[in-house]
């Protein structure tokens, strides 16, 4: 704000100093032409190229400045580019996996992560196994951890200390590509882009078919709102999906990462916006038509109190692992947390 505001006075104190120089000039020059030591053109021809000069000055210092200007937001650029990415992709090519039932889907080994410059760590010493087709629940309050974990499995982070595996497999040891097409991620922020409504819900899987998509919108409790659409699936979605409720933004994102059957299905928080039935619905239509380890995130006791395994979280740490009953009976933040919502 300094420099701007130094700089904002450049052009008037330059402009004023060279009217000045002009007056001093007439002043002058006039009582020369008075005594007969110079002409009238002598003098206009002066102030004409005094102009001309103090004009390519100003020009050369206002380029000047652009160049300083230019350098230091090429540094910055170079810096950007300097960057390092914390997570590096641990291979190109694609690992052959043979299905196996007895091998976890995930699998995580004494994992702890902390965010860097972060005293305290996100997650600690957290290990599970969840097989194909069960249903994972993670519940605490904001702030305990949650998404962490979920952003472990993706490898969107890499863990501080322990190990995480999919299908018997060190997530390092993945491509990115091979590891996220596994991984059908509904975000906690519900997200529509720019396009039509097939666009949107083809972002995971360009080339799926009309059978896919509808099966997914049927899924995800789309159906009765996308039907009354004037284009259907060529309705066109604005900027951040403005013209859908927050409602049906949630389930058009969960209908997006249903699309292409995903091997992992993980849903961060993402039916905060829906009422309990329509949540209900969502989750027996899941649990019917998806054979998928689906990781259920929320803050809600009611979505995660039929899963198969039920982590709690407390401020990074495991309050608590088991099932909805043994939880109530072992588990104090869990038990706190289902009262307060559902007594």
């Amino acid at each position: 704000m300094k420099v701007v505001s130094v700089s904002s006075l450049l052009n008037p104190i330059t402009g004023t100093i060279i009217n000045f120089a002009i007056i001093a000039v007439m002043w002058f020059g006039g009582l020369q032409v008075n005594i007969g030591d110079l002409t009238q053109g002598q003098i206009i021809a002066f102030v004409n190229y005094l102009t001309q000069i103090s004009s390519a000055l100003v020009s050369l210092a206002n380029l000047i400045v652009s160049f300083i200007k230019a350098i230091n937001c090429g540094k910055r650029i170079g810096e950007v580019f300097d960057t390092k990415p914390s997570v590096v992709e641990g291979t190109d090519e694609i690992i052959d996996l043979q299905p196996d039932k007895d091998v976890p889907k995930i699998e995580f080994k004494n994992v702890s992560f902390a965010y860097s410059n972060s005293a305290k760590p996100a997650v600690k010493n957290l290990s599970f196994k969840a097989y194909q087709g069960q249903t994972i629940g993670i519940i605490g309050g904001t702030g305990s951890g949650k998404s962490s974990i979920i952003h472990l499995i993706s490898r969107f982070y890499d863990t501080t200390k322990g190990e995480v595996f999919v299908d018997g497999v060190n997530v390092k040891d993945y491509s990115f590509l091979q590891l996220r097409n596994k991984i059908g991620l509904v975000p906690q922020k519900a997200v529509l882009f720019k396009g039509t409504l097939k666009e949107n819900l083809r972002w995971r899987k360009e080339d799926a078919s009309l059978e896919e998509i509808q099966k997914a919108v049927k899924i995800s409790q789309s159906e009765e709102f996308v039907k009354d659409l004037t284009d259907k699936y060529e309705y066109k979605v604005q900027a951040g999906g403005k013209n859908f409720s927050g409602g049906q933004r949630q389930r058009l994102t969960i209908a997006r990462a249903l699309v292409g059957d995903p091997e992992i299905l993980i849903m961060d928080d993402s039916a905060s916006a829906l009422d309990f039935a329509t949540d209900a619905n969502l989750r027996k239509a899941i649990k019917e038509n998806i054979y998928a380890t689906v990781v259920l995130v929320s803050q809600r006791a009611n979505t995660v109190r039929n899963a198969d395994l039920i982590i709690v979280m407390e401020g990074g740490n495991i309050a608590g692992i088991g099932k909805h009953k043994d939880l109530l009976e072992n588990c104090a933040v869990y038990k706190e947390i289902y009262e307060s919502q559902l007594k």
